[in-house]
């Protein structure tokens, strides 16, 4: 099972969607979580993952999800390469047994174009970051996902859900 999760906030209280998926080509998903988080930490700048590692925690736990892969709205590297971003300290959190795949949909500063994605016929780009997978088996994977706009249908859907009360 292939799990996408995203996170909506709204003042201390966050609404976690996760949605299933059984192959990188699936057009709809097999199930859809969801989980509510109050007393949520404030946003911090270079922090965000004290916000966000423990909403992802709960939406796995309260389900007992063990995805074979999870893929984030958000950063894995915020370089690419070495320094930290919320997907190597999720993975961390999972005793490296999970790899993760971070789609973010702007540039972190000094982001290298190699980690760039472009998908339909946008010409913004994704970024695509991993961690317990290959870098080109990531990009490929997100690429081979449904959908023709620049987000993949199935990665636009659970942003919609996590918004929904």
């Amino acid at each position: 099972m292939i799990l996408a999760i995203d996170v909506h906030y709204e003042n201390d209280r966050a609404s976690i969607a996760g949605l299933a998926f059984n192959t990188w080509e699936s057009q709809t998903e097999s199930a859809v979580y969801k989980s509510f988080l109050d007393g949520v930490a404030p946003y911090e700048s270079g922090s965000f993952y004290l916000r966000e590692l423990p909403c992802i925690k709960m939406l796995l736990d309260e389900h007992d999800l063990k995805p074979d892969v999870i893929v984030i709205d958000g950063f894995v590297w915020l370089d690419g390469y070495s320094k930290h971003g919320l997907g190597v300290r999720l993975y961390k959190e999972l005793n490296e047994s999970i790899p993760i795949i971070g789609v973010a949909k702007k540039g972190f500063k000094g982001i290298p174009i190699e980690f760039s994605l472009l998908r339909g016929k946008s010409e913004k780009p994704l970024f695509v970051t991993c961690i317990g997978i290959e870098q080109e088996t990531a990009i490929q994977n997100i690429l081979s996902m449904a959908g023709e706009n620049r987000l993949p249908d199935l990665l636009k859907k659970v942003d919609r859900l996590c918004r929904e009360s």
